[in-house]
């Protein structure tokens, strides 16, 4: 790969623009990441794709919202807006845990500053930029203003709130992946349209009065409970929720219209799918797949994760209750051609620390690329939010032939010594069985190829819970499944004399889930051999089915009421049981099986003997491994003859184990007297 020049990079400053000879900008766009000139930063994406289209562009990444202002001063008025993409991630995902504590790292930071961005940087650069420059258009675009562009229930103030438009004060939102309707605005401003006229671009979000709404309210619109009657009534915000994801997800969808302060929220239809040739643009333009030079000797952590990584595809069918993706990105998948992959996988072999391996050719779902409606007439009148979910649809098409051609086709590249699946894969789409045989065949095909040739030591796979009523509820497929797939991994892996490891996703506190559910989770698990690593609390975030159930109580397709674990307590006494094999939570699990009425339980969980392993604990990890028996003298054991090995954790507090993570359920001092 040549050495890159400055000028190869978006500018950042004034003096970056002089180089490239411009005096004036076109746009100028806020980013609350740290500018990394790669395919899998939203900022740099919109900026190349307006740049392809003749645009003058700047990036401020991540200005310093203290002071005086001068970032947001620095480059001037631009010509026709500015836009403030506030990031990768959800800022208060970025910044909060799910127990609302602030994390002390950031991804898309240099060194993993915490304090590079505000909370909510949509509304907070937008109100500088108004005070600033009141007169120049701002344009909202990102996950995070998506995620608003309604009545939505934050979890981090925990309250309804308006649109983000009206918290803002920006003038319209550009939702969902932002190529077209950036491009379309651009063009309607460079026709000297003011921008409050402009009311009919596909994927926009804006305000205004009743008597502007173009067209006027018609029967083809839906209208949906105002703000005010959502403050009143949590039904009425759940009863939104359900208009609001179908009409997401349909091929030819509705005008959404929602009252807000003596005005209307109005949200256009969006495009429909990207073609196979636009996604390939977007994906070919010049980036130089580096961080700026700025960063010169800080790490980005984010950009260390997919420096070597591939996106073959957008969108995602799966419609998994708690996830935002097909919100923001669409159900119906826009995949890139063959060609298109290989010629960015050669520039990856090019890169000068590559060794060899592609950490991820992957998307939303590893598994779903090429996979479409057999008859797309149907699809144009489906309002399914899933494909697959409760079961799959029978016009989808589940052939995986042309994704083994993609990884055949990678892997034969010289340079390229293996490339691995790091997104996650859908076991339920290798497990599916449709009545062409050929798709069947492609399936068993790619579990083995997926199995034998692309995974790293670990394949991670996303059952989430155990339970029948809660997997429902968050629309995954059957425990029973991931049984399935499970004997299929091993017996693959025996097969081929390899010693892999299966890693499942649990999530903890879903709404409609309880301690008992948690319980028998932990003793299937254990069962299973598992000592749970990838486990997380439910966080409740903006637009999924799951966070309108957790805020309102009911479910927002059949009305019902749904338990929810909200307070901290509730919380932890989930969570504890992901990690029953830890010694010093087997007290509190105990107690609080009987407290729930299922001590029968406690046999399956710990077989009425104590438990005698040695815990090693990993500082950064979530749950750890206990040594099996006959390798305790292993790792540990290694130590140089004369030392003592290194105690585990556990038994750093004379025997006593560490400290219970759940404030609730401490061992009672005078007992342990």
């Amino acid at each position: 790969m040549r050495q890159h020049q400055l000028t190869d990079f978006l500018p950042t400053t004034r003096k970056e623009c002089e180089l490239r000879g411009w005096d004036e900008l076109d746009v100028i766009l806020f980013s609350g990441d740290a500018y990394v000139d790669h395919p899998s930063f939203g900022a740099a994406v919109i900026g190349r794709i307006l740049e392809a289209q003749g645009y003058r562009v700047a990036i401020v990444p991540q200005p310093d919202w203290h002071g005086d202002y001068r970032d947001f001063k620095k480059l001037g008025r631009p010509r026709l807006f500015f836009a403030v993409s506030p990031g990768n991630m959800d800022s208060m995902v970025n910044h909060y845990t799910a127990n609302r504590r602030l994390r002390h790292e950031d991804a898309y930071s240099p060194d993993s500053r915490h304090d590079m961005r505000p909370d909510y940087p949509s509304i907070v650069y937008t109100r500088i930029l108004k005070q600033l420059f009141p007169d120049v258009p701002v344009v909202l675009g990102g996950i995070e203003a998506s995620l608003r562009r309604l009545t939505h229930y934050d979890y981090w103030q925990d309250r309804l709130h308006k649109c983000i438009l009206c918290d803002s004060g920006a003038d319209i939102i550009l939702y969902g992946m932002g190529e077209k309707n950036t491009v379309q605005l651009c063009c309607e401003l460079e026709e000297g349209r003011p921008i409050r006229a402009i009311r009919d671009i596909p994927q926009t979000v804006f305000l205004c009065p009743e008597a502007e709404i173009p067209g006027g309210i018609t029967d083809q619109d839906i209208v949906l409970h105002s703000h005010e009657e959502c403050l009143r009534n949590k039904r009425a915000q759940a009863e939104n929720f359900r208009h609001i994801e179908e009409e997401s997800n349909k091929m030819h969808a509705q005008r959404l219209l929602q009252a807000v302060d003596h005005v209307y929220t109005v949200v256009n239809p969006p495009y429909p799918p990207m073609t196979t040739e636009e996604v390939d643009a977007t994906y070919e333009l010049p980036y130089t797949r580096l961080p700026h030079p700025k960063y010169k000797g800080k790490t980005i952590p984010a950009y260390e994760m997919i420096k070597f990584s591939i996106n073959m595809h957008r969108g995602c069918f799966g419609g998994c209750s708690f996830c935002t993706i097909s919100a923001h990105q669409g159900k119906f998948v826009a995949c890139r051609s063959k060609e298109s992959i290989v010629r960015e996988a050669k520039l990856v072999t090019q890169m000068p620390d590559f060794k060899g391996y592609i950490s991820d050719l992957g998307g939303p779902s590893a598994n779903m690329y090429g996979m479409h409606g057999r008859n797309l007439k149907a699809c144009e009148h489906c309002k399914r939010p899933s494909c697959i979910n409760p079961e799959i649809c029978p016009n989808l098409n589940t052939d995986h032939s042309q994704l083994l051609e993609v990884y055949r086709a990678v892997d034969a590249l010289p340079g390229v010594k293996k490339s691995f699946i790091g997104s996650g894969v859908r076991y339920d789409l290798i497990l599916h069985r449709s009545k062409d045989e050929k798709s069947n065949q492609a399936a068993m095909a790619y579990a083995r190829e997926l199995i034998t040739h692309h995974v790293s030591g670990r394949l991670k796979v996303a059952p989430e819970h155990t339970s029948g009523r809660v997997l429902a509820l968050m629309r995954k497929p059957s425990f029973k499944q991931f049984y399935e797939f499970k004997r299929i991994f091993d017996r693959i892996n025996r097969e081929e004399g390899l010693n892999q490891q299966l890693i499942p996703y649990f999530i903890s506190s879903h709404p409609g889930c309880k301690e008992e559910d948690m319980a028998e989770l932990a003793v299937l698990t254990k069962n299973l051999n598992f000592h749970l690593e990838q486990v997380q609390d439910f966080t409740p975030t903006p637009m999924t089915v799951s966070t309108e159930a957790w805020y309102s109580g009911f479910d927002p397709y059949t009305l019902e009421p749904v338990f929810c674990a909200k307070t901290p307590r509730e919380k932890l006494a989930q969570r504890q049981f992901f990690f029953w094999y830890k010694p010093e939570e087997r007290r509190n699990i105990e107690h609080e099986l009987k407290r729930i009425g299922r001590p029968d339980l406690i046999k399956q969980l710990y077989d009425g003997v104590p438990f005698r392993g040695r815990v090693n604990y990993d500082a950064k990890a979530a749950g750890s491994s206990p040594e099996p028996a006959g390798r305790r003298q292993g790792r540990q054991g290694n130590a140089k003859p004369g030392h003592a090995p290194r105690q585990g954790r556990a038994n750093q507090t004379g025997g006593q184990g560490r400290k219970s993570f759940n404030p609730n359920f401490q061992p009672n001092p005078r007992r342990r007297k």
